[in-house]
């Protein structure tokens, strides 16, 4: 029992007791809020500075023919029972292990009565002498036998006499296809450690048991110039995303490790560096033609954002995709980690964070996807956004539909400074891409936000009137005694319209009414921890010292934990600022289990932000998930709910170009969805 509860002998009134015992319990709360505010501070900043591995090396490539194989045992590899009963059916074994016997003998015996069973044996042979020609250092020999797996297995899967045969209930059609993509990653290997593996030129090599013309062609937005080296995606493993997305078929799954290239596109200067794209390689073969000495053998890369398929005559043939593992190996560079760092750095220096500040794209741009815009919340980066954007991406309804960008600004400032920033920073590009506004899916766009970003993406839609002026002047600005450029800086933090682009925001742990987080503790340590430009300190006191404005805490804010103040002024208009009626608005609130450490304390929160302050009334729908701050984002739930927000746009979004074009220099507005079995919604 608390000491201060007075004894009963004191005959107190009982309801003065508990009022004294509520006062001593609420102000050791507030003691262990403030210090918690702390922890929370430093433990932020602790989490903004330790950098993770993605990806990390294997000790030797992935490949499904190991076990069938026995490709790493210490005897060797060895054919399969069906193929060696096949070489003693035909009498085709050979005592002294000589391979290339034994496949010239399979060869004639294909020639004389062809079945796909032997060639399959072929395509199964020439792999394992192909693997040991390599480990004996015989590069040469092993690029002929593994182009003559590649090119057996494609006849066994593709060619038309063999239609009766072949049976893809048998395991020997999936091994068929594992020789197929394990020769020719081996044939690409040695390419590659040529140097021939180039985009554009035709280079001759010995493939199979005749020359061949190998020519790379890129099947994409890429451009021949482009591509600065390949990686194999066998090559890795992931660690640091939860979920790898690998789809099953043909081809090679690679890394496309991308250079810049000479005229490049204005918008290109939106790919950091150090980026990567997921490519598939497909080989095709034909017959020489006339006057033609050799094979023409094709290698296509595809981009495995845009295409799971590749047409073979007939047959329309999945691609074996990765997805993952390039993403993983763009944020493992070291020069993209760099523009990373130099942002989150940025919460301690604002200054230093504007050298990193701007939008990003992360795949190729596509005017015909929808941009989904990435807003990260306090003394974070983009990183944060990977393991949504890894799983969103994976849905093939999406990432047919949606490019995902992502939007880096230093988080130590007051978020509507970054709100005007990503303001400018939107309009620019959209005046890149889209000068005259007639982009359809640009007209499109989804903002999601985390944390302060919520607020960020927020003020992209809202029209502030005269809300935000009338907290630092009861007089209209041009009424104001001021400088043309102290009026312009006004003006452009004051006066907030809505983005006509923006049709849809999705906020997720967002503070709108502040968080208890920023408290007085946490307040004076980032005074301290942050150094605010002096060119924002010296237009703040210039501004407190002029007639006709207000001697405002907004004018007196400087750091980001300020802003987030539950006594923010900002906040209230807001949240009571009408967003655009084009506008849908989508919450997701974070609440910690009330058995965990955090939740004991934290009470009904996310363990930095309040549900009551996460939740927001003119939401169209709104979500809990049992998440922490730091992890809402990245949750399944969220993630899920996420793809059906996005889903659900579409259908709005397919209604609205079908049906309202999109005018140049004006917004479009959007009607409401029509739900099944219900009236139109209202916007709120």
């Amino acid at each position: 029992m608390p000491t201060s509860f007075a004894p009963p002998s004191h005959h107190r009134p009982l309801a003065g007791v508990l009022a004294d015992a509520a006062r001593g319990e609420a102000a050791r709360w507030l003691r262990w809020e403030r210090k918690a505010g702390v922890i929370l501070l430093l433990l932020s900043i602790a989490g903004g500075c330790a950098s993770s591995d993605y990806l990390q090396a294997r000790s030797s490539p992935r490949n499904p023919l190991n076990s069938q194989l026995q490709l790493l045992s210490r005897s060797g590899p060895h054919a399969t029972q069906r193929t060696s009963r096949l070489l003693r059916r035909y009498a085709l074994e050979d005592n002294d292990g000589n391979t290339d016997a034994v496949l010239q003998r399979l060869a004639e015996e294909i020639t004389r009565e062809p079945k796909s069973e032997k060639v399959y044996a072929y395509a199964e042979l020439a792999y394992i002498g192909g693997r040991q020609a390599q480990e004996k250092g015989d590069d040469a020999q092993a690029l002929k036998l593994y182009g003559g797996s590649v090119m057996h297995s494609f006849m066994y899967l593709f060619d038309p006499q063999f239609d009766l045969e072949r049976n893809p209930y048998d395991p020997q059609f999936r091994g068929a296809c594992d020789l197929y993509n394990g020769a020719l990653e081996g044939a690409l290997r040695l390419v590659a450690k040529q140097g021939k593996l180039k985009p554009g030129a035709i280079q001759h090599v010995k493939f199979g048991d005749k020359d061949a013309g190998l020519r790379l062609v890129v099947n994409g937005p890429w451009h021949d110039d482009e591509f600065e080296r390949f990686e194999f995606v066998s090559d890795f493993e992931i660690k640091g995303l939860n979920n790898r997305h690998h789809s099953y078929g043909l081809g090679v799954p690679m890394i496309a490790v991308r250079r810049r290239h000479v005229n490049e596109a204005s918008y290109e200067e939106h790919y950091p560096p150090g980026l990567s794209f997921a490519v598939t390689a497909f080989l095709r073969l034909r017959p020489g033609q006339q006057g033609e000495p050799h094979r023409m053998c094709t290698i296509e890369l595809f981009d495995a954002l845009d295409t799971q398929t590749a047409n073979v005559g007939d047959y329309l043939v999945p691609l074996e995709t990765d997805l993952s593992t390039a993403l993983a190996y763009s944020l493992d560079r070291p020069e993209f980690r760099e523009k990373q760092q130099l942002a989150t750095t940025g919460f301690l220096d604002p200054n230093k964070g504007k050298k990193a500040q701007g939008l990003y794209m992360l795949e190729p741009y596509d005017e015909n996807k929808i941009p989904v815009l990435m807003v990260h919340g306090l003394w974070s980066d983009p990183l944060t956004w990977m393991e949504m954007f890894n799983d969103l991406r994976s849905f093939p309804e999406l990432r047919s539909r949606y490019q995902f960008w992502f939007y880096l600004y230093p988080t130590g400032q007051p978020f509507w400074v970054s709100a005007t920033q990503l303001r400018d920073d939107l309009a620019s590009l959209q005046s890149k891409l889209d000068p005259s506004s007639k982009n359809p899916a640009l007209g499109q766009m989804v903002l999601v936000g985390h944390s302060m970003g919520g607020l960020v993406s927020r003020m992209q839609v809202i029209n502030s009137e005269e809300r935000l002026r009338e907290l630092i002047s009861e007089k209209p600005l041009d009424q104001v005694k001021l400088s043309d450029d102290e009026r312009e800086h006004i003006r452009k933090v004051v006066y907030f319209r809505p983005n006509p682009a923006v049709k849809r925001v999705v906020s997720i742990g967002t503070p709108y009414r502040g968080s208890n987080f920023a408290n007085d503790y946490t307040r004076w340590l980032s005074r301290k921890l942050i150094t605010v430009p002096k060119r924002m300190v010296q237009a703040q006191q210039r501004l407190l010292n002029l007639d006709g404005l207000q001697n405002s805490e907004l004018l007196r804010i400087t750091t980001s934990i300020d802003s987030l103040a539950p006594s923010s002024p900002i906040l209230k208009p807001l949240r009571e600022s009408p967003a655009a009626p084009w506008v849908t608005t989508h919450n997701i609130v974070g609440v910690v289990s009330e058995n965990g450490f955090i939740g004991r304390f934290a009470g009904e929160s996310d363990g930095v932000v309040d549900r009551t302050s996460a939740h927001f009334e003119q939401a169209k729908t709104e979500l809990v998930v049992e998440a922490d701050h730091t992890t809402i984002h990245q949750n399944p739930r969220a993630i899920l709910e996420v793809r059906r927000i996005l889903l659900e746009h579409l259908e709005t979004a397919d209604y609205q170009l079908a049906r309202v074009p999109f005018p140049s220099g004006a917004p479009a507005i959007a009607p409401p969805p029509i739900e099944m079995g219900s009236e139109p919604h209202e916007h709120h």
